[in-house]
């Protein structure tokens, strides 16, 4: 009773009821639940969730709740100083590691993806300004991007994390360029040759710190994610060296407004493993003394929009997969999409395309929007 009223009284703190009837409230099944909560932070709401101890009729609204409220900084245990520990000591997105994200992650089948992606398989946030769907919204990102990098025919362009090929093939089909897409997954970059096939376009299954030659842009769209704040600086280094000294480099990632010394456990374990997000200080001094900054583009709430209509899909085509996956991993999903939505909806996230130059454009550089 003790565990439950001390539950009670955080989660009032967020406007959250315990099986009250409102979409918001938490409704419990499981009494286990809140010693589970009390000495699991967010790894055992993750896991209690995914085990069925716990629904909630809006998982986004809950989530926006508890991120207004900061009810995730109140609950902090043993396992919370573990992740800082690792962060602090070991290069957790070292070589040995790069290719964990691959097989954990990306792998686990283009067919899943297909049914909650856009046409083209973007994953990344789209840029909604003046569209009415998904595939609209992720066709105008791929289109923003190659009008901040200014790219002309026969460039040479490098996609550090290529995907499932999307950009890559969109940039050498609208405007004519050459370019190398290095990823380390075997399952996406099956798929991105035969996309491409025809193109002047090469894939690699390779790490970035492998990557030698020159071009003329380069390009990153939510792989910094996954470099790791041990490496950012060899990252950007890696990045200078291979850009030609009058090219641009576009970076886009999700951010966090603070420098964290830790990682979400739970994200960790099943959804992303060895993550981390960057602040802008981490950027930027990662890239000082190396790079000029021309532009910095924020459009975070745009993830909003992508996340949802990411979770509609996955919603409505989970019946033409669901006999490859369990029901454990159904709800792993929904609780990662609905909790990454809440993250950008109250700005605990933001979502940036910044734009670096080696030396600056002797001719300034035109912001597009």
């Amino acid at each position: 009773m003790k565990q439950k009223q001390k539950v009670q009284s955080i989660l009032k703190l967020g406007d959250i009821k315990i099986n009250g009837d409102r979409s918001w409230d938490i409704q419990v099944h499981n009494p286990k639940l809140y010693g589970r909560i009390l000495a699991g932070d967010s790894m055992a709401l993750g896991e209690s969730y995914m085990d069925g101890w716990w629904d909630v009729d809006s998982l986004d609204q809950f989530f926006c709740h508890i991120f207004q409220a900061k009810l995730h900084e109140k609950v902090k245990n043993i396992g919370l100083l573990w992740t800082i520990l690792m962060v602090k000591i070991w290069n957790m997105q070292n070589i040995s590691r790069a290719f964990e994200i691959a097989y954990k992650h990306y792998d686990i089948g283009n067919a899943f993806f297909k049914n909650m992606l856009d046409k083209r398989l973007v994953y990344s946030c789209g840029y909604w300004r003046n569209a009415e769907n998904l595939d609209q919204a992720q066709e105008a990102k791929l289109d923003l991007i190659c009008r901040k990098l200014q790219l002309e025919p026969d460039m040479s362009v490098l996609d550090i994390g290529c995907g499932w090929g999307s950009l890559v093939k969109f940039a050498s089909e609208k405007y004519g360029v050459k370019c190398v897409g290095i990823n380390v997954s075997k399952e996406q970059l099956k798929y991105c040759n035969e996309l491409c096939m025809g193109l002047p376009v090469e894939f690699r299954l390779q790490d970035y710190r492998e990557v030698t030659e020159k071009f003329d842009r380069i390009i990153s769209v939510g792989m910094f994610e996954h470099v790791g704040p041990k490496n950012y600086r060899t990252y950007m280094k890696v990045v200078y060296n291979c850009l030609k000294p009058d090219g641009l480099f576009l970076l886009h990632t999700i951010s966090k407004n603070v420098t964290s010394k830790s990682f979400d456990p739970w994200t960790n374990k099943y959804i992303f493993p060895n993550a981390y997000l960057p602040s802008a200080r981490q950027i930027t001094t990662a890239s000082e003394g190396l790079f000029v900054i021309d532009d910095w583009h924020s459009f975070g709430k745009d993830y909003d929009k992508t996340l949802m209509a990411w979770y509609k899909n996955f919603i409505t085509n989970w019946d033409s997969i669901k006999e490859n996956y369990s029901e454990r991993f159904f709800r792993m999903w929904k609780y990662y999409l609905l909790s990454s939505t809440a993250n950008f909806r109250t700005g605990e996230h933001q979502l940036w395309q910044i734009v670096f130059s080696r030396e600056g454009r002797k001719a300034g550089y035109q912001s597009i929007r």
